[in-house]
């Protein structure tokens, strides 16, 4: 499978089979975590939790064998290098057809935290179920995804734009940068907000966060990890369609709409 398949097949998974993870799985997973690094060059170390051995959980899955969970030090930009890496996993596991979800609030976090040996001065944002999906979906994970309308994504022209936040980018007007920009469309992200707003310059595009949403804890803001979901769809579509982009954290200073924040660039060369 594909980086662009596995971004368009990917579904987030409540509902597993109550399968064991084989250890082949289990380890091509933990083999590939320890190479998922991130444009901030920020290291983070991730674990596979047995549930039976920790007695883990989440009261919004299923039949969950396994969960993988990162934890790094207090950084800047340590939200978007999270969430730039532990999407890269999310995909690889999707493309051996291994489900995930991402999970930052429905668990006992001192739970996991304590799973994971958790120091003072380390975050553990996000975590997820690894296995293998269930036949049917709960009835739980249903009303879940229908009260979040997680299928549904804003239109290509209201997160993408042209020079300037007042022109709208068209899907026909993209050109090259329309598979990433698509790939980024496509993204998850907490409660479906999609937060992801891209300017396109030429052979620059420059990624802002348009918040919609508090901080989802004390140590991070959950909508920096989406920010991070973004960036990784879209350099690994982008170098997947033969163009070398390079990143960067280079405000150009274009004017911005309200709750709107810089975030990074990715140009070509």
């Amino acid at each position: 499978m594909t980086t662009a398949e596995a971004i368009r097949s990917r579904r987030s998974v409540r509902t597993f089979s109550g399968e064991a993870l084989r250890p082949e799985d289990a380890q091509k997973i933990a083999a590939f975590a320890e190479t998922a690094d991130n444009p901030y060059g920020l290291p983070i170390t991730w674990m596979l939790l047995d549930t039976k051995k920790t007695g883990l959980s989440s009261p919004v899955i299923v039949g969950e064998d396994t969960f993988i969970a990162g934890k790094m030090r207090r950084a800047p930009h340590a939200e978007e290098a999270f969430g730039y890496s532990f999407e890269r996993i999310v995909l690889f596991a999707e493309s051996i057809g291994v489900g995930t979800t991402w999970i930052a609030g429905t668990m006992d976090r001192s739970a996991f935290e304590k799973a994971v040996s958790l120091a003072a001065d380390e975050v553990m944002p996000c975590v997820s179920p690894l296995g293998y999906p269930a036949k049917k979906k709960s009835v739980r994970e249903s009303l879940m995804r229908k009260g979040v309308k997680a299928d549904s994504r804003l239109a290509f022209s209201k997160v993408f734009f042209d020079g300037a936040f007042d022109r709208p980018l068209s899907r026909e007007n993209a050109g090259k940068w329309e598979p990433a920009l698509e790939a980024v469309r496509l993204a998850p992200s907490a409660v479906n907000r999609q937060p992801w707003r891209a300017v396109v310059c030429a052979d620059r595009v420059h990624f802002y966060e348009k918040r919609t949403a508090a901080r989802a804890g004390a140590d991070w803001d959950i909508q920096k990890i989406d920010m991070g979901i973004a960036l990784a769809h879209f350099a690994l579509t982008a170098q997947t369609c033969g163009l070398p982009v390079s990143f960067r954290t280079e405000d150009p200073g274009l004017p911005v709409p309200a709750n709107t924040e810089y975030i990074a660039t990715y140009a070509l060369g």
